[in-house]
């Protein structure tokens, strides 16, 4: 099978089912921006692979579970409006987010300030996967009619990305920077 299939040179793409549209449509802009968060969160896991700390499989194996559920996401909202994907996101993938937050969160130092995103490369990674999950949502919020799951997820998966960046810089001794006012 060739990579390449010269379908897109005009400037479109087909969805789920095949219908084409353009490449700049609402739809293909917030799955490539989940595509693009997948990837760096791959960039994380890498770089976390060179290191040695306590929980660091259970963290790659909570990402790496992110990861195949971004493809999901991706893949309904690749799905034009009026069919349906074979997987689905439920409350059960948000839920799943809220108590990996939670169970993080509460072994970090209490925020008091905003942060400077940073701190060790995989925790970085992980606030720029933030910022471009953020991205994601907000092209998702203008397509109509989109599995309300799809946004609920987002919204947590970005606050998920905020926790796990702090908690991989707690465990691997790097120290938050306070936002200076």
């Amino acid at each position: 099978m060739k990579i390449y299939t010269k379908t897109g040179d005009k400037g479109t793409t087909s969805l789920i089912y095949g219908s084409r549209v353009a490449k700049n449509d609402l739809r293909v802009e917030a799955y490539g921006t989940c595509d693009e968060a997948n990837s760096v969160i791959g960039v994380s896991i890498s770089l976390m692979n060179r290191e040695q700390f306590e929980k660091k499989s259970e963290i790659i194996a909570a990402l790496t579970n992110i990861q195949t559920t971004l493809f999901h996401v991706g893949a309904e909202l690749a799905t034009p409006e009026g069919k349906t994907v074979k997987w689905s996101l439920t409350d059960e993938h948000v839920t799943a987010l809220e108590k990996i937050i939670d169970t993080w969160d509460e072994q970090l130092p209490q925020l008091t300030n905003f942060i400077l995103p940073g701190g060790h490369p995989a925790g970085a990674c992980l606030h720029t996967a933030r910022t471009i999950v953020r991205r994601a949502e907000r092209s998702t919020v203008g397509i109509e009619n989109v599995n309300p799951l799809v946004l609920k997820y987002l919204n947590r998966l970005s606050d998920f990305l905020f926790v796990a960046a702090r908690f991989i810089n707690h465990l691997l001794n790097m120290e938050e920077e306070n936002l200076q006012i």
